[in-house]
């Protein structure tokens, strides 16, 4: 059967305060819960996108198998559950048997999850939707991680009622989009602790239409920014908030490469809120550049001074109402997809993927191509304009890559992505010089001691003939889609 279920991220006192105001207007049924989750020492489950647990409560256990990786795009599951009489999984149910061939004897508890649920039954407009809270913690092996999340899940009517009921919970108590199985959550314990994430390969395929690519790629986006923002509300690590912007940026440039495939009043919205939440990172990240050019002691000190107020910016930002709204109806948007057809049910935007992916590509790589054939003497705002169109192309062709199958298309798409990052890492320095007299005097540290030597015209001048060599070898470099 298929699961259909949104996940709420809370504090203990977010989850306090809705016990306390009785915000589901009934008395919940409370429950004690332990999951031991299975899998082999290779983490073959994992890897096939699976799950399987056994759940107790009370006498009774339960072997739940799902699918799906917990993505937003994917937050419809199959889910396949049966009763068992211990912790032992049973692995002869036909409909699950070809899922998990090959792992019978290998299998194993990895880490388990100890919960008290609370449980409603809540009626949102035309739904029902049966609401869980559950506040526990994970456990693998010596380690554990406190646990406390809200799961939508629809019995019946309209998706659009979850996120409705997650939005009235946003406003009562902050209520983060949650990205994370509780499965995952047991896998990122068995590793080392998580920091920074760096973007991941969706695996998209020719066989797609260019809206079923784009949900998937957005998803993934989503996904990334909210790893990377779970990992700054741990510490302030400048790898994890410059990933952090590079997700949103991604997700920006997604939504402006994809801006043809839309009519949907709520694309442009939402876009303009992406530029605002990337801008209120600006700041920090510009900060963190200049740091690491930095010699003079006393310079340093009051740089860091400035970091902790930068830092300070980006968190009362992920905290606003604003930016969990935003994170809200991105999910919503992405998950429910119906701007895929129109009032009468037609399907629009069926158009392959690979077909729009091609013609994007072919249009990016002119526009840098020819926009960097006289780098040198550009001025620093056409300069800036290339970079912004390099990035586009380079995450377009990061995006679209796995259209393009075959042995000698993968050598193309790695040579032409390497080619791409030696052109951005240039235009990127380049930037880095051009901004940071204005960064500084924001800070007023113009004057500082140590300030002038950051960035120095023979610095730039360098940067100028390597980014005119990088760009000279992104235009000879084959391009991996035609």
């Amino acid at each position: 059967m298929q699961e259909v279920d949104v996940k709420i991220e809370l504090t203990e006192s977010g989850a306090s305060s809705l016990l306390k105001k009785d915000f589901f207007e009934s008395t919940p049924i409370i429950l004690q819960q332990k999951s031991v989750y299975f899998d082999t020492s290779d983490r073959d489950l994992a890897q096939r996108g699976l799950s399987l647990h056994i759940r107790q409560c009370g006498n009774e256990r339960v072997q739940t198998v799902k699918s799906g990786d917990g993505s937003i795009e994917l937050f419809t599951r199959e889910e396949w559950q049966r009763p068992v009489a211990d912790d032992s999984p049973i692995l002869d149910d036909p409909e699950i048997g070809p899922l998990l061939s090959g792992t019978g004897e290998n299998l194993a508890p990895m880490f388990e999850v100890h919960v008290k649920r609370h449980r409603w039954n809540v009626t949102e407009g035309d739904a029902t939707i049966e609401v869980a809270l559950d506040i526990g913690k994970v456990v693998a092996a010596d380690r554990e991680a406190p646990l406390c999340e809200l799961e939508l899940e629809k019995k019946s009517g309209s998706p659009e009622a979850l996120f409705g009921l997650a939005r009235k919970v946003n406003l009562i108590t902050p209520a983060h989009i949650g990205v994370l199985t509780k499965a995952e959550r047991g896998y990122r314990l068995l590793d080392p602790a998580p920091g920074a994430v760096k973007a991941s390969v969706t695996p998209i395929t020719p066989d797609m239409n260019a809206a079923t690519a784009f949900a998937h790629l957005a998803a993934t986006c989503l996904k990334q920014f909210r790893l990377n923002e779970m990992a700054l509300s741990w510490s302030r690590n400048a790898d994890a908030l410059h990933q952090a912007r590079v997700s949103l940026r991604r997700l920006r440039s997604l939504f402006s490469i994809c801006k043809s495939l839309f009519a949907d009043s709520r694309f442009d919205h939402m876009r303009d809120e992406l530029r605002w939440l990337t801008s209120e990172l600006g700041d920090a990240r510009n900060i963190d550049v200049i740091i690491k050019r930095a010699s003079d002691e006393g310079f340093s000190s009051r740089l860091q001074a400035a970091r902790k107020d930068a830092y300070g910016a980006v968190d009362a930002a992920f905290s606003s109402v604003r930016a969990r709204s935003l994170m809200i109806d991105l999910a919503e948007w992405i998950s429910i997809k119906n701007w895929r057809s129109n009032e009468t049910g037609e399907a629009l935007l069926v158009q392959p993927a690979r077909n729009f992916a091609s013609n994007v590509l072919d249009k990016l790589w002119k526009k840098v191509a020819n926009g960097g054939s006289d780098l040198i003497d550009l001025d620093d705002e056409t300069r800036h304009e290339l970079r912004i169109s390099a990035k586009k192309l380079r995450y377009a062709a990061e995006f679209f890559g796995p259209l393009y199958k075959g042995k000698a298309k993968t050598k193309r798409h790695k040579r032409f992505i390497m080619a791409m990052e030696g052109l951005q890492d240039q235009l990127g320095s380049l930037n880095d010089i051009a901004t940071a007299p204005d960064m500084l005097a924001k800070l007023e540290l113009s004057e500082a001691s140590g300030a002038e030597e950051l960035f120095s015209a023979a610095d730039k001048e360098k940067l100028l003939d390597d980014a005119a060599e990088a760009h000279d070898i992104f235009v000879d470099t084959r391009r991996f889609w035609r």
